[in-house]
């Protein structure tokens, strides 16, 4: 979609107004010498809200605010998961698990949802690998009742985002992650393991 089109879906312009509105600070209001720059600041927002890594996270509004305006910032930041669905979250948690038995315990709040999933992990020390990991968290993360499930991990309603972790500028991106409006968890350790998640 071209900058500035007419034909933009609503939600896209909702987006788009919405990034503008927050991050208009760290747009600049002139090009070179002072002339003004060729397109305007929510013709830029439009443009951004089109960014497909970031659109392929299916993020919650204010995360999703968030990510472009980290995006502008450090352009070279790379995404790592969104908005996961049940499956996803327990490939995700798996991932993790092989790496550390305890690290669900480690990492989430404890709720119901969080103990059951540690339950089963230490109730099963035969299963060793990612796979049988993976099957055995998904059978008791279908398990879970809609108000637990919800208590267990924001990136299942869409307001978290993992981001690669790298050693160039990591803590100015880490302070930039930290600022984002919205945003009321970072970790960059998660269970002993490097991971850096936020959540909104």
């Amino acid at each position: 979609m071209a900058a500035g089109s007419s034909s933009a879906p609503q939600g896209q312009v909702q987006v788009a107004d919405a990034i503008h509105d927050r991050t208009s600070a760290l747009a600049p209001s002139s090009g070179p010498l002072g002339v003004a720059a060729a397109s305007s600041p929510s013709e830029n927002a439009v443009a951004a809200a089109t960014d497909p890594e970031i659109e392929a996270l299916d993020l919650a509004l204010t995360a999703k605010i968030a990510a472009y305006a980290l995006k502008k910032a450090h352009p070279d930041v790379e995404f790592t998961s969104g908005r996961r669905n049940k499956r996803d979250q327990a490939r995700a948690m798996s991932e993790n698990v092989v790496l550390n038995r305890k690290w669900i315990e480690q990492t989430y709040a404890k709720t119901t949802a969080r103990d059951n999933c540690q339950k089963w992990v230490d109730d099963h020390p035969d299963k060793q690998t990612q796979e049988e990991i993976e099957a055995g968290l998904a059978s008791v993360i279908e398990a879970l009742p809609d108000a637990e499930l919800a208590k267990l991990s924001k990136h299942l309603s869409g307001e978290a985002f993992d981001v690669q972790p790298v050693t160039v500028d990591a803590e100015k991106i880490k302070a930039t992650i930290r600022s984002l409006p919205g945003q009321n968890v970072f970790l960059d350790m998660e269970g002993g393991l490097i991971r850096w998640h936020a959540q909104f």
